[in-house]
């Protein structure tokens, strides 16, 4: 019997299409959550962040969505409500009101 192994190729357009999704799933759960963006580089680990998050979720409850033909649009979907999840489990740990008080406006 031989343990469930899983493979992960990461070659530059899996990095590319993940860092993609990230920034725009990111942006958009920020902008959603907090009014306002967190930066390229916050924006885009929110997204990956909540992507991976959201798709272990998805799997463990077996839910699955899919727009036929799109599979980045589904992903960047999936990934803005991981990213969603993600920020507000950080506001309910106090992760976000220092930042709101740095802001200048």
């Amino acid at each position: 019997m031989t343990p469930n192994v899983i493979t992960i190729h990461l070659d530059w357009q899996t990095v590319l299409v993940w860092a993609v999704v990230g920034l725009v799933a990111g942006f958009l759960a920020s902008h959603v959550m907090l009014g306002h963006g967190m930066g390229i580089f916050g924006d885009m680990v929110i997204g990956i962040i909540g992507g991976i998050g959201a798709n272990l979720l998805a799997n463990y409850f077996n839910v699955h969505f899919v727009i036929s033909g799109h599979p980045i649009i589904s992903q960047i979907i999936i990934a803005f409500f991981g990213g969603l999840i993600l920020l507000m489990v950080l506001r309910l740990f106090g992760m976000g009101r220092g930042w709101s008080r740095s802001r200048a406006y």
